[in-house]
This record gives C-alpha cells, sequence and structure tokens, in this order.
C-alpha cells in the first residue's frame, strides 16, 4: 500500500465517522437531507443508511485518489466522452471529447487497394498523446474530458470549420482548438493553458505519437520500403531514419520543424508553428503483423506565455502539394539522388501535371512523356548516330591496327588514338550523348514507383500502374524475380534485346561488348519485374522510340559521306600535332606499361 492510498483510507474513514456522529441517529432523516448525492445511484425501493454508505465508498474514494493524484486537475477527470466531427472537401476527422485529440481521419478522394474508404489514423491503431509536467507529476491531456463547441466562418468564398475543447481547472481553463479550411488536408490546432503558469512547472509540453502504420496498398513490401520516418530541422536539414533496416532510431537535439511518418503514397505529419525543441525518433518492421512499420515521435513542444500552435497533416504524396505546406516538406516524395532529382522536380512534375489537363488515360500520358523527351533529345540521339557511324566506316584501320600490333597492347592504343586524332574521330562521341541522357533514364526509376497519379490508374491489362501487372502467378518463387510475369516487364525485354541486336549492326560491335548488350537486359528483367508497370511501360515505349528514331536516322546518314569526311579530314590533319591531352593520354599508357614490365 502506498501513501497515497493509506492517505485516501484514512480520510475516508474520518468521513465516515463524522457521518455516523452527526447524522446516524436521526428519528426521520429526509430523503433529500441524506441521498441528495446518491439518490440516482442508490436502487429502487432501498433507502436505507447503509445502503446510500455502501453506493457512496467507492465516490468518495475515487474522488479522493483523483485529487491525490491530478490535483485542481481532479474535476476534468470525470465525463462523458463524445465524439466530434470536423469535415472538408478533403477529409473527415473525428475528435474525442476525453483528450480532446484527434481519433480517426479518413481521405474522402482515395480509397485502399481492396476499394475500402481510406482512414489514415485510427485510434485503434493510434494514439496521440500530449503531456504536462505539474506539481503531481507528469498528466496526460487524455485523462481529462473537455467540452467542445464548434463554429464556422466563410472568408473570401472559403469555409473554415472550426472546433474548440475547454476544461475548467480551477481558476483557470485548457484549450484546444482546431481548424479546418476547405480544400486543405491540414488540420491546425492552438494551445492553450489559461491561469494554470502557477500548475504548470515547465514551459512545455510532451508530446507522444505512437503509430502501427495500416496496410494502404496491396504489395506490403513494396510499402515497406517507402515508409519511414522523415524530419526537418529549424536550421533547414532534412534527414531521415532508414528505409532499408528492420528497426531504426535517431535522438535529435537540435531544434525540429516537422516529422513526418511518411509512406509510399500517404503521409501524417505534425508541424510547429515555430519549433519543437527536440525529438526521439523510432521505427520497427513488424513480423507478424499486417502493419507496415511501427513508428513512434516524442517530441517537446515550447510554451510561451502558456499557449503553443501546430498543424498536422494528413494526405497524399502529392510533389507539388506538398511543396506548399511548409519548407522542405517535398522531401517526403522521393525524386531521386541529386544528378537526377532535378529531371523530375523540374521537367517531369510540371510535364505531367501538365499533360493531366487534357488527358485523363495515365497510359497516354506516359506515351506523350516519351515522345516529347525524345524529340527534346533528338540532337544528342543524332549525334550519337553520327559517331557510331564514324567508329563504324574506320573500323578496317582499326582492324588492321589491332593485326599489326597484336603483341603489343600499348603501342596498339598509342597508334589508335592517333590514327582517331588524323581521321578526326572521337571514339566516345557515341557514347558521350547517350551518357547525356541516363539523367532522364534513371530519373523514371524514382519517379514512378513515388508518383501517386498513378495509383489506381488502369491501363490496357494492368489494373494498376502503380504495381506490376501480373498476368501469370506461378506455384513457386523465382529467386530475385518473385512468383509471378510481367507482361510490361517482358515486353520491355525483348524490345531491348531487339535495340541491342540494331545497334550492334550499327557499331559492328564484337566481343565482351556485344554480349553485354544482351545481358543487360535480362538482368533488368529480374529487376523491375515487381516495379510498378507504369515504368516498364515507359521503358518499352522508350526502346520502341529510340528504335524508330534511328531507324529514320538511318535513311538520311549516307556511310559513303561520311567516309568522304573522314579521308578529307586525315589529309588535312596529317601533319597534326598531338592535343595535350592525347599526350597525356600517351604518357600515362607507357607509364602503366613501364609499372608493368618492372612487376
Amino acid at each position: 500500500m502506498d501513501r497515497n492510498q493509506a492517505t485516501g483510507l484514512i480520510l475516508f474513514a474520518a468521513v465516515l465517522l463524522v457521518y455516523s456522529f452527526f447524522f446516524a441517529s436521526s428519528p426521520e432523516p429526509q430523503l433529500q437531507d441524506t441521498t441528495d448525492q446518491t439518490t440516482q445511484s442508490s436502487p429502487i425501493g432501498q433507502t436505507s443508511t447503509d445502503v446510500v454508505l455502501e453506493i457512496q465508498e467507492p465516490d468518495s474514494l475515487m474522488d479522493i485518489r483523483a485529487q491525490n493524484q491530478f490535483g485542481v486537475f481532479a474535476g476534468l477527470t470525470r465525463g462523458n466522452e463524445e465524439e466530434v466531427i470536423l469535415e472538408n472537401d478533403k477529409m473527415i476527422v473525428t475528435f474525442s471529447s476525453k483528450g480532446a485529440e484527434i481519433k480517426k481521419v479518413i481521405l474522402k478522394d482515395y480509397l485502399t487497394w481492396d476499394k475500402k474508404p481510406l482512414v489514415i489514423l485510427d485510434e485503434n491503431s493510434s494514439e496521440i498523446n500530449y503531456q504536462i509536467q505539474t506539481g503531481k507529476g507528469l498528466l496526460s491531456l487524455n485523462d481529462f474530458y473537455f467540452v467542445p463547441k464548434t463554429s464556422s466562418q466563410d472568408s473570401a468564398g472559403v469555409k473554415t470549420t472550426k472546433l474548440e475543447f475547454v476544461a475548467q481547472a480551477g481558476s483557470g481553463k485548457i484549450s484546444r482548438t482546431y481548424s479546418i479550411k476547405d480544400g486543405t488536408y491540414l488540420v491546425d490546432k492552438a494551445l492553450d493553458f489559461s491561469g494554470l503558469s502557477g500548475q504548470i512547472v515547465d514551459s512545455k509540453v510532451n508530446i507522444l505519437w505512437e503509430d502501427r502504420l495500416v496496410k494502404q496498398e496491396e504489395d506490403i513490401e513494396e510499402s515497406r520500403r517507402k515508409t519511414n520516418i522523415n524530419f526537418y530541422t529549424v536550421a533547414g536539414d532534412y534527414d531521415y531514419l532508414s528505409l532499408t533496416s528492420d528497426s531504426a532510431e535517431d535522438r535529435v537535439t537540435d531544434p525540429v520543424k516537422w516529422v513526418s511518418f511518411s509512406q509510399r503514397f500517404f503521409t501524417s505529419s505534425i508541424i510547429a508553428d515555430s519549433q519543437f525543441n527536440e525529438a526521439d525518433l523510432n521505427q520497427v518492421t513488424p513480423k507478424d503483423t499486417l502493419s507496415v512499420k511501427n513508428v513512434k515521435a516524442a517530441l517537446v513542444l515550447p510554451l510561451e506565455n502558456g499557449q503553443a500552435n501546430v498543424t498536422y497533416f494528413f494526405g497524399p504524396n502529392n510533389y507539388k502539394l506538398l511543396k506548399t505546406i511548409t519548407p522542405g516538406f517535398e522531401k517526403n516524395v522521393d525524386m531521386g539522388y541529386f544528378f537526377v532529382s532535378w529531371v523530375n522536380k523540374y521537367i517531369i512534375v510540371n510535364l505531367f501535371q501538365f499533360l493531366e489537363q487534357y488527358f485523363t488515360n495515365y497510359g497516354i500520358i506516359i506515351i506523350l512523356i516519351v515522345l516529347i523527351i525524345k524529340i527534346f533529345l533528338f540532337p544528342l540521339t543524332y549525334k550519337s548516330y553520327v559517331g557510331m557511324a564514324k567508329m563504324r566506316v574506320i573500323k578496317p584501320e582499326i582492324d588492321e591496327l589491332k593485326e599489326k600490333y597484336k603483341d603489343d597492347p600499348t603501342k596498339q592504343q598509342q597508334e589508335q588514338m592517333k590514327l582517331f586524332g588524323q581521321l578526326g574521330v572521337s571514339p566516345i562521341s557515341g557514347c558521350l550523348p547517350m551518357v547525356l541522357q541516363m539523367p532522364f533514364l534513371f530519373a523514371m526509376f524514382f519517379f514512378f514507383p513515388n508518383s501517386i497519379e498513378l495509383r489506381q490508374e488502369s491501363f490496357l491489362w494492368a489494373h494498376d500502374l502503380s504495381t506490376y501487372d501480373s498476368i501469370i502467378r506461378l506455384p513457386f518463387t523465382i529467386p530475385f524475380y518473385g512468383s509471378h510475369v510481367s507482361l510490361f516487364t517482358l515486353l520491355m525485354t525483348v524490345s531491348q534485346i531487339a535495340y541491342t541486336r540494331f545497334n550492334n549492326q550499327l557499331t559492328a560491335a564484337t566481343g565482351p561488348m556485344k554480349n553485354l548488350g544482351y545481358i543487360m537486359p535480362i538482368g533488368f528483367m529480374f529487376v523491375l519485374n515487381s516495379f510498378p508497370a507504369a515504368l516498364s511501360f515507359y521503358y518499352f515505349v522508350s526502346n520502341m522510340v529510340t528504335f524508330g528514331q534511328q531507324a529514320l536516322i538511318k535513311l538520311f546518314v549516307d556511310d559513303a559521306k561520311i567516309r568522304e569526311k573522314v579521308e578529307k579530314s586525315k589529309i588535312k590533319n596529317v601533319n597534326k600535332k598531338k592535343s595535350t591531352f592525347q599526350q597525356k593520354l600517351e604518357d600515362a599508357m607507357k607509364s602503366a606499361e613501364a609499372s608493368k614490365k618492372k612487376k
């Protein structure tokens, strides 16, 4: 028995003694005098003093214990829980009067993979707990009952709905006010502890948000790979917990602006109006449940004059939308590494948004994006073809040098460099334009798997372009491939092999390079089989358009004319001195050969 329990029992015994001394011998007790506090709880037909005392006992003990535990806030621990709803055109947010906190959030414009309402937050899987430090210890606002009051107003045609929860504590009060505007996924929240400066010993609020993120997409493994905790500091630094580890944690001591639980297509987040002083973050990938990941954020929110403001975000991972929320918030959408992200941020996102205004079929949009990018990159494609054609027409000279210096690789390389200089041909002239196109190819590798615009959009046989287009389910699993067959991935592989064959004919490739061109498509088939159908479809269309471009260029590029141009360069450059680059390259070759001989 602890000290509080002992004190409660002593006080309760004193109440019984006082009651017995003054009232037990009264000959004609009046019902309203003796049972005013308990009449509603007494069984019908039982009015004896013993029965009244038996009913009062737990209530009195509860009052005493509540007073000891909660002090001036004890009166807030009794009440009736009721639900209150705030709603706009984007979401339905349900609150509970017990705790005055969000209980459930439903996004109106989206459904789960099995066509059920998309509940992004639920009391069964999530809890948001605000705690204050008082003279009685750390108290949770979730233990208090609040009185709700709703109101709404229109400003410039935009409706704002407000919900205020108030709990009166002695001469002070706790106020938690929420508001949402039409057309947004934001819930603004204002905290106010009026007249409680003497009761709250720390000018801060501890926030604990735990969430077992519920499965929203069909492929839970892909969802887990794309789900983690992101955060952004006041100084402007973005970071995140590991995407690959089964468990990860971090203690952030720098002031934090926002923390988000970011899933593949949707994000729940809390944003400070000023800052969170610190944050403890933790995430775990469960093994035996259907939750995607279990995440937890413990935040310290400072109070200024007993007040603080935060904003909740519950919405889709739409890059353009997130960019309007708060600085750095668009980083919840992975646009790839720095050398490809600029393609997605400044070209693909805007191009996608533009085409969405005129087309509703996303398969058509993907085809148009391919055509636009290919037209834009056509000069590079043309230069690449011409460069490969030059290498093709001088192949006899190269073969002659290889035969002549087959026992001296260094000399062979030197003579080849000399030949290239005389003929005005660069061995990288065909490769460099292709390298410059690589950011666009890699950018799609990040864009399509994270594009919510493609979620649940069908095209041809693909029921959802954001996941793989399975046409056959295998009764077994092939390592690194999976247990299904994606038709778009097969088409992409076949088209890549056909393009490689055509390209080898253009360049007259031989040896390892020729075989590598056939091995790579097979490798990509294994990699992309479980990736979104939109990505494989894009690569398939891109291959076919490139194939068509090169076939068209071939009609206008005459090898005889290229040979004539090469011969002119040979005569012109017969006495041409070696360039600085060429001289340094030859010196490096000689140095490498000398080192090799010494070994």
